[in-house]
């Protein structure tokens, strides 16, 4: 009987340690809830992208990295790159380009004596 009020013993002492790494990740990972219960305004855009992946690749260094790893495709394997190229919603791809383009002229005017 004593063995077994050990075993007992040590798996409640997992279970316990396994529901705080879990709170503990779900604390990492989930975003804080907002007061009003809207979604969190990320960059001025009432929360789109919602997805962290991709309010990572919309920030300025994602989107330097994407075109570091667009350049260094079109030099490795240009026809490949090319293919892929033909995915890319270029109408989406150029408003994007134009509005960061306006939006760092504007900060730049902003910033200027």
């Amino acid at each position: 009987m004593r063995v077994a009020d050990r075993d007992a013993a040590a798996r409640d002492l997992i279970r316990t340690r396994l529901a705080q790494s879990r709170e503990e990740l779900r604390l990492l990972l989930d975003p804080p809830p907002q007061a009003d219960g809207s979604p969190a305004s990320v960059n001025g855009r009432a929360g789109f992208p919602r997805s962290r992946t991709m309010q990572m690749l919309m920030s300025g260094r994602g989107l330097g990295t994407l075109g570091a790893l667009a350049g260094g495709l079109l030099l490795a394997r240009p026809a490949l790159a090319l293919r892929l190229l033909r995915f890319v919603p270029a109408s989406s791809v150029a408003k994007m380009l134009m509005a960061k383009a306006l939006g760092s002229l504007k900060s730049k005017q902003q910033n200027a004596p």
